[in-house]
This record gives C-alpha cells, structure tokens and sequence, in this order.
C-alpha cells in the first residue's frame, strides 16, 4: 500500500488545521507515496498550513480562494509550472454564511445561497475545468466530500443540505463529461465529524453523538478513516468506478430514523 501512489502528484484543497478531514486524506495520499499541492484560502489559514507542512513529502503550498475564477486557474498555471500534471484532486470546500445554518432554511437569504452554492457546489466544477489540461489521459481521479444531509433533512444543515445536493449532482455530471479524459469523480459522505467547517452547524456534538450511539459500527467516524477510503478512490484501485457516493459513516445512512 505504501507504493499505492508512487510518482502521483494530487492537488488537496480545504486543509484548514489538523482536524480536517481533508488533512485526513493528505496524510493518507502522503503515506502512499503521492507528492501533494496543498491550497489555502487566505494568509490566515495559511499559517495553519504551514505548520502542518513539514509531515509530508516536499508538498506544494498555493495560495487559491475558490470564489475566484482567475484565482482557481492561477493556481492550475502554477501547479503545471511546479508539478506538471495533475493525478488527483481531494476537493474538501464548504462554506455557508453562519446565520444560514440556524432557524427555517424558507427564511435563507438570497445571498446567503448563492454563496453557499458558489463555494460548496460551483466550486467543484470551477476546479474541474480549469484542470482538465493537467489531468487528462492520466487515468486521474476527483473526489469531493458530501453529507446525509444532502438527501435527508438535518436539523440546522439547512441551505447546506441543499449545496450538497447540487454537489452529488455535479458528481455525476461532471463523471459523465470527465470519463472520455480519463478522469474519475466520485463523492465520499462521511459520518458527523468535529472539525473548523462543521462547528458552525448549530448541535454538531449532539449529532456526532447521536451517530455513535445509533450507527451500526456504534462508534465516531475519524478523519483516518475517510482518507483511507478516499485513498482507494484517488487511486487505481477504484478504476472502475466514477459517478458514486462512498459512505463512511458507520452504516448510519442505511437506518429508518
């Protein structure tokens, strides 16, 4: 397993601090012999990434705010400079304004999903397209990171719910166009897991202990689990799949209530 992607270069997007799970993913991808581009929003986040540099194998750290479609191919210039090409993208960005993820999700405001939609959505197909010259005919891989909430209603999920909706929609659209290039997209729903992203969902420690108690495993999902689930999805060992949503949520998603 340690081989598993030897000479793979992978782009990991959303690493806020040593508790997210897309740091889970890069040190999976690190372990396994990949060499990492690992992007932060602004100068803030990238102190936090900086710190956690050091753990990985000669990693590649650029600045990119997704909200920016000059700052999304900026990037892709820079990694093609840099790295040459594209074998993976680990895509772990959420983000809807605080007062939307509380009260009746009628009472969201306009600007309130747009953003929600841009970032958590929109963002995938943005990154998608402006790396398809680094990533095609390379048997590359795309995964993203959803949640129950985008088929179930979650207390205080909200607009977030629906972002994630559009999000395992654009899975599977994006699966569809991708596939001639070579290029898998697939979706990882994780279990509630406490992390910088999810303290803004109003009750999140109820709900990771509400899953523990009730999902089939009966324990927390950790972010080592979903990086090594989303390591067998970056790589060649899941050729043939594209289009899919993995659970890792300790069978929680296959109960009534």
């Amino acid at each position: 397993m340690t081989a598993l992607l030897e000479g793979k270069v992978g782009l990991v997007m959303g690493v806020a601090n040593k508790r997210s799970i897309a740091w889970g993913i890069a040190n999976a991808a690190n372990k396994a012999g990949a060499r990492l581009v690992l992007t932060y929003q602004n100068e803030r986040l990238g102190e936090n990434v900086r710190e956690l540099a050091p753990q990985l194998n000669d990693p590649i750290l650029l600045e990119c705010d997704v909200a920016s479609d000059e700052q999304i191919q900026t990037l892709m210039s820079r990694i093609g400079e840099q790295a040459g090409h594209l074998d993976f993208i680990a895509h772990a960005l959420a983000f809807a304004p605080r007062e939307a993820l509380s009260g009746m999700f009628a009472d969201t405001k306009r600007d309130d999903f747009r953003i929600a939609l841009d970032i958590s959505a929109y963002s995938l197909a943005a990154v998608s397209r402006a790396a398809l010259p680094l990533m095609k005919d390379r048997q590359a891989a795309i995964l993203t990171l959803t949640y129950l909430g985008a088929e179930r209603v979650i207390q205080n999920y909200n607009v977030m719910g629906v972002a994630k909706a559009a999000l395992e929609a654009s899975v599977r659209y994006l699966a569809n166009d991708l596939g001639p290039h070579g290029i898998r997209v697939n979706a990882i729903s994780a279990g509630p897991i406490k992390t910088l992203a999810s303290s803004a969902v109003g009750g999140i420690s109820g709900m990771i202990k509400l899953h523990t108690e009730r999902a089939p495993l009966r324990k927390q999902v950790d972010i080592d689990e979903v990086g090594d689930a989303a390591l067998f999805l970056i790589s060649p060992l899941s050729r043939g799949i594209s289009g899919e949503v993995l659970y890792v949520d300790g069978g929680y998603h296959i109960l009534g209530v």
